[in-house]
């Protein structure tokens, strides 16, 4: 029985066999992003022309643009996280390794006061 229980919830929600919603990132947010945008787009056809078969259309694009759109905005922001995670975590590596030398960036040479009046 507890095999079961870990097989299926490692199974994980799989859309049309192949994307794993549930470990891929930014997959549920664009799913249920188009699928508000596919009734969105889809109600307000209809309200405007009563086509039913159109308004059906209208909804399926609005489905896939929203989704699409969602799903690329989400992952290049990822990407641009994971750069920026990458830079300071550099940044905190230098910091740890140069700390007190010479190479240090925030040691600053003093200024050397003047020996006296000239």
């Amino acid at each position: 029985m507890a095999g079961e229980d870990e097989a299926s919830r490692n199974k994980g929600f799989r859309l049309l066999g192949i994307l794993d919603v549930q470990r891929t990132p930014c997959a549920r947010d664009a799913i249920l992003h188009g699928a508000g945008g596919s009734v969105a787009a889809g109600m307000l056809y209809f309200l405007a022309t009563s086509r039913v078969k159109r308004s059906f259309d209208v909804g399926f694009a609005g489905f896939m643009l929203t989704t699409l759109g969602s799903w690329f905005y989400c992952r290049i922001n990822n990407a641009k996280l994971r750069v920026q995670q990458r830079v300071i975590q550099e940044g905190i590596r230098n910091k740890v390794i140069y700390e007190g030398t010479v190479l240090d960036p925030t040691n600053k040479p003093k200024a050397e006061a003047p020996s006296g009046p000239s």
